[in-house]
């Protein structure tokens, strides 16, 4: 084996997250040696959960050259019309039901998108900046701040299921709901869809040029169609879990989480160009900002400084690899 094979790409994200990740681990553990424990593991796989499904749906619309932040607006609007819906119409529908009517909706709302930007050759930034607006402001307009805090038994029965429980030695108790399994699911599926079928293969095409991909024969309004109706649908499953695990329907919980779930995708090495992200990035930058949101108190950061942190993140994350690919260009002309 050549030793060239064994060089490590400093100028890949997918190289320099993990590095990060474990510094940050370091430090909270030295901060607090209780910090690397099974009910540590568990809150920051648990906070990974609507994260993580934010951020697939995410890194799919950046692969395809566009952007999306309404997809919290979405998850917002159909967790709550999706308690509503079933409080009133159907209470005993089972947990799976409530689940796919959110999905369902989701993708509706998601159409709206699709649509939009398909049909008219809206810029995806504007259109999804335009429905956040109406998604919000009609629910601010006809809800206001009012909650629905008696979910439907169903939804209530789905945050009370889990994959781990148990109790330390010390009587710290943990959990892992098994949401986390859809998660996975989501993972799954998402994988095969990018690398094992044809449609994964055109939004890969239409994301690197778009003229070239219409060129080759490929139905570039039908795919973009599809990604903004299946990034709606995974809003939608993101919206329910998240209630069913906080209990409640919270019309503006969700609100400002569109930075964090950008910046785990853009962290992961996905770019805004389009045209390239994986999986695996993604998911170590959804882990970085859960880490960050978690262990900021432990190492002794106030958590108001947040936002400031993620900030930094975003342009070293995206910055030194782009500094170091341009300064590999150089020495190769």
């Amino acid at each position: 084996m050549q030793l060239s094979s064994l060089r490590i790409d400093w100028t890949r994200n997918e190289t320099l997250v993990p590095l990060v990740i474990i510094a940050f681990c370091a430090l909270a553990a030295f901060s607090d040696p209780s910090f690397l424990s099974i009910p540590t593991l568990t809150d920051l796989l648990r906070g990974s959960i609507v994260l993580g499904i934010f951020a697939v749906a995410a890194m799919l619309v950046l692969i395809s050259g566009g952007i999306d932040v309404s997809f919290t607006a979405v998850a917002a609007f159909t967790m709550y019309s999706t308690a509503m819906l079933l409080n009133t119409l159907a209470p005993d529908l089972p947990w799976y039901a409530a689940i796919g009517i959110g999905m369902a909706m989701g993708a509706a709302l998601g159409s709206i998108n699709g649509i939009l930007i398909v049909g008219f050759g809206l810029p995806t930034l504007i259109v999804t900046l335009g429905t956040l607006s109406i998604f919000r402001g009609f629910m601010l307009t006809f809800i206001g701040q009012k909650q629905i805090t008696t979910l439907p038994p169903g939804m209530r029965e789905f945050g009370r299921m889990m994959m781990i429980r148990g109790t330390n030695p010390d009587g710290s108790f943990y959990s892992l709901p098994w949401a986390f399994a859809a998660t996975v699911g989501v993972i799954v599926v998402t994988w095969f869809i990018l690398h094992k079928t044809m449609l994964g293969r055109s939004i890969f095409a239409i994301g690197g040029s778009l003229e070239s991909a219409r060129r080759i024969g490929i139905n570039v309004r039908a795919t973009q169609f599809f990604i903004y109706v299946y990034v709606g649908a995974l809003a939608g499953l993101a919206g329910i879990i998240h209630s069913s695990m906080a209990r409640v329907a919270n019309p503006f919980d969700l609100v400002g989480l569109e930075l964090s779930v950008i910046a785990a995708v853009v962290l992961g090495g996905a770019r805004l160009t389009g045209g390239h992200g994986t999986l695996t990035g993604t998911l170590l930058g959804v882990a970085l900002i859960v880490l960050v949101r978690n262990s900021l108190v432990v190492i002794g950061v106030p958590a108001t400084w947040q936002m400031v942190v993620i900030g930094l993140l975003i342009l070293i994350g995206t910055g030194l690899p782009a500094w170091q690919a341009k300064r590999a260009a150089a020495r190769a002309a």
